[in-house]
C-alpha cells in the first residue's frame, strides 16, 4: 500500500467524499494535512455569503487527517500569507509519504511544500485554474513566468477539464504529465432517493405558489460579482408575464441591489442560503439550472454538477470554466455568451413550450454527469502512483 500525503487548506464538502473513497479503496493510505488550522472549529464567517457557515454533512469522517499549526497574522484562504505553517514540511517528512498531493499553490506553505519535496518524492498537484480571464499585457507575461516556475516543481497534474488542461500546458507542463481527474461531486447524494426529493420539492413549490405547469429557471450560489446574478433580472425583459419563474437561492454582497431590481416582479423569487442536506431538494425546484458567471475566478461551477445530478437541464455561461465539459449544446442544455441574454431567453421560452424536449435534456444531464465522478479521480491518482518506480 502506498502512502499519499495530501496538503489542502480546509475541509470542504467537495473533497471529503474523495478522501474517504481513497482511504477505503485498499490501494492507498491517505493522510490529509489541513493547513488552515483555524478551520478546525467548523463554523466560519463567509464574507461572500455575508454570514457564518457550517456545513451540515460530515467532512472529517472515514479518513485520517491532522490540522497543522498556522501562525499567519490574518489566517485564512483569502490571501497568500493567510496559510503559514512552520512545521508542515517536518510533519510531512516524519509521516514518510511515497507521494505528495498539493491542492492549490497560492499560499506560503503550499509553495514551500512543492519546493521542499520536489525531487524527494513524486509531487502531484490539483488545481482548476483556466485562461478564461487572462488579458494581454505585461502582467500576464510576468505571471506566466512565475507560474512556469511554480509548476516546474510538479511531476503530475490532475486536470479537471478542457480549460484547466490548456492552462497547465500553457504554463510549462507536458501532456504526459497531465492526467484527467474531472471535477466531481457526490453524485449519488444528489441523485437518490429521487422520488423522496421530488415529493419534497413539489410540496415546496406549492408553498412558493409555483404552479405545476410553470417552468422554473433556478440559480443557486453566492450573490457576488463573478456569479453575475443581475443577468437573471435582465432575462425578464424577454420572458412572458406568465408560465416561467426564476428562483434565486443564496445570499451575498449583491443581494439587496438584486432584490431592489426585481421588486414588484412576481416571476422572480428569492430564497436564503440552503445547507448541503437540503440542496438535493432545492435543485428539484428547478427545471433549468442557470449559471451566468462573468468571472474572474469562476474556474468551474460545481453547482452545475449538483444540478445535473439532481436532474436539471443547464444553461451555462461560456465564462464558467466547466461549461465546455458539462454542456452538450442542444442535448442537456446550452452554453451562452454574456451578451446573449435575448438568445438565452429564447431557449427558455422554447423549452417551456416543448416539455418533451425539456424532459429529454433533464435525463441527458443525469447521464452525462455520471462521468464526472470520484471514482474517476481515485483511478487517476492510483494510475499515477502505481506507475511510479
Amino acid at each position: 500500500m502506498k502512502k499519499l500525503a495530501i496538503v489542502t487548506s480546509h475541509p470542504i464538502q467537495y473533497n471529503a467524499p474523495l478522501f474517504k473513497m481513497l482511504a477505503s479503496g485498499g490501494q492507498i493510505e491517505p493522510m490529509v494535512f489541513y493547513t488552515w488550522e483555524q478551520s478546525s472549529q467548523g463554523k466560519k464567517y463567509d464574507p461572500d455569503f455575508g454570514r457564518d457557515v457550517q456545513w451540515d454533512i460530515p467532512l472529517l469522517d472515514g479518513y485520517n487527517y491532522r490540522f497543522v499549526r498556522n501562525t499567519a497574522r490574518d489566517p485564512g484562504t483569502h490571501h497568500y500569507r493567510g496559510i503559514v505553517n512552520p512545521t508542515l514540511n517536518e510533519e510531512l517528512s516524519a509521516w514518510g509519504p511515497d507521494a505528495l498531493l498539493v491542492m492549490g499553490w497560492s499560499f506560503v506553505s503550499h509553495i514551500q511544500a512543492l519546493r521542499y519535496f520536489h525531487g524527494k518524492v513524486p509531487v502531484l498537484f490539483r488545481g482548476d485554474s483556466t485562461l478564461l480571464d487572462e488579458h494581454p499585457g505585461l502582467r500576464r507575461v510576468i505571471r506566466r513566468r512565475f507560474l512556469r516556475w511554480v509548476y516546474g516543481h510538479v511531476d503530475y497534474a490532475l486536470y479537471t477539464g478542457c480549460n484547466n488542461k490548456q492552462y497547465f500546458l500553457r504554463h510549462g507542463l507536458r501532456d504526459d504529465q497531465l492526467v484527467l481527474a474531472p471535477h466531481a461531486i457526490d453524485n449519488e447524494r444528489f441523485a437518490e432517493p429521487d422520488a423522496v426529493y421530488r415529493k419534497e420539492a413539489d410540496k415546496w413549490r406549492q408553498q412558493l405558489d409555483i404552479g405545476p405547469e410553470e417552468l422554473v429557471v433556478l440559480f443557486a450560489g453566492k450573490l457576488e460579482p463573478k456569479k453575475n446574478p443581475f443577468f437573471l433580472t435582465d432575462l425578464t425583459r424577454w420572458l412572458p408575464k406568465q408560465g416561467i419563474r426564476i428562483v434565486v437561492i443564496g445570499n451575498g454582497v449583491l443581494e439587496a441591489e438584486l432584490k431592489q431590481r426585481a421588486q414588484g416582479d412576481p416571476r422572480v423569487l428569492f430564497l436564503d442560503f440552503q445547507n448541503q442536506s437540503r440542496m438535493p431538494v432545492a435543485y428539484r425546484l428547478g427545471d433549468l439550472f442557470i449559471l451566468p458567471s462573468q468571472g474572474p475566478g469562476e474556474t468551474w461551477g460545481l453547482a452545475a454538477n449538483e444540478a445535473m445530478a439532481s436532474g436539471c437541464a443547464v444553461l451555462l455561461s461560456e465564462k464558467a470554466g466547466g461549461a465546455v465539459d458539462l454542456v452538450k449544446d442542444g442535448v442537456n442544455g446550452f452554453r451562452f455568451a454574456l451578451d446573449d441574454g435575448e438568445k438565452c431567453a429564447g431557449w427558455i421560452r422554447a423549452l417551456a413550450a416543448d416539455r418533451e424536449r425539456l424532459n429529454e435534456m433533464k435525463a441527458a444531464s443525469k447521464k452525462i454527469i455520471r462521468d464526472f465522478s470520484y471514482d474517476r479521480v481515485v483511478t487517476a491518482i492510483e494510475q499515477i502512483i502505481f506507475q511510479i518506480k
